[in-house]
């Protein structure tokens, strides 16, 4: 049962290690300065509602 258990591991760790060889390989750099801000993640509409944003106006 231990002999499994450390099988399972063992292929888990080698899966998981692959992907991330096969990722740096294959895939596009990222590049950060074209990436949208977090806080512009969204639909682009301005917030709206009764809180402390719309105090501003």
């Amino acid at each position: 049962m231990a002999q499994l258990k450390t099988t399972r591991i063992l292929a888990f760790w080698l899966v998981l290690c692959g992907f991330f060889v096969w990722d740096w390989l294959y895939a596009e750099p990222v590049n950060l300065r074209l990436e949208p801000s977090i806080f512009a993640l969204g639909s682009g509409q301005a917030p709206t509602g009764g809180h402390c944003a719309s105090f501003g106006k």
